[in-house]
């Protein structure tokens, strides 16, 4: 397995227990619990540049925008995710029990895919959410998957507003062409690889 280039390290926040990942200089999906991140980001000397949501969920922002004021970084976002940000508060009541106040601001709008992220590449995977991305380093040897795949061969859920299950289907297919050895990082759940979760998904019936 080529070496990784940069450090990663996962935390795992929120009462969803949202997988949160700090790489490249960027903080991804930090779904709650600032404290935690801020320690853990000061403890390992990691100099955030970017804060970004592989989508538009709540449970994958809910920390933006202390970290925003904290470390003054931009926040960025799928463009075609801007119309999740209405559901923000309703949906954090419904599912958590109290109010997060308002979605965070965005900074800029990913719109276009391509090495844009200190070398990452920015994958549109839209069908768990309109908008929704992945983040592939090369060098580095890494998906982070957000709500798209996961572990086991499992996948992200359509039953939500704006979910498309025929979009989920054609994002999974386009995955499956990274290399098999590519180790895959969820925005939950324990981590894989792209030829494991593709023995898996066969296995599955969506």
């Amino acid at each position: 397995m080529p070496k990784r280039k940069n450090k990663l390290k996962k935390l795992q926040v929120g009462q969803l227990k949202t997988n949160c990942y700090l790489f490249a200089g960027a903080i991804i999906d930090p779904g709650d619990d600032f404290d935690y991140i801020y320690q853990t980001i000061l403890d390992l000397d990691f100099q955030p540049k970017i804060i970004i949501a592989t989508h538009g969920h709540f449970d994958h922002l809910l920390a933006v925008n202390e970290l925003k004021s904290a470390f003054n970084i931009p926040f960025y976002l799928p463009k075609k995710d801007e119309v999740m940000l209405a559901w923000y508060r309703k949906s954090c009541k419904y599912y958590l029990g109290f109010d997060p106040g308002l979605p965070p601001q965005v900074d800029k709008f990913l719109t276009l895919q391509g090495p844009s992220l200190h070398g990452t590449e920015v994958i549109p995977t839209p069908g768990h959410t309109p908008g929704g991305i992945c983040l592939y380093s090369q060098k580095d040897n890494v998906l982070f998957s957000g709500d798209t795949i996961f572990a086991g061969g499992a996948v992200g859920r359509t039953d939500f507003p704006y979910c498309n299950r025929q979009d989920l289907e054609k994002s999974i297919k386009n995955l499956l062409k990274l290399p098999d050895e590519t180790i895959v990082y969820p925005g939950h759940g324990e981590e894989t690889t792209i030829g494991g979760f593709k023995q898996l998904y066969k296995n599955h019936a969506y």
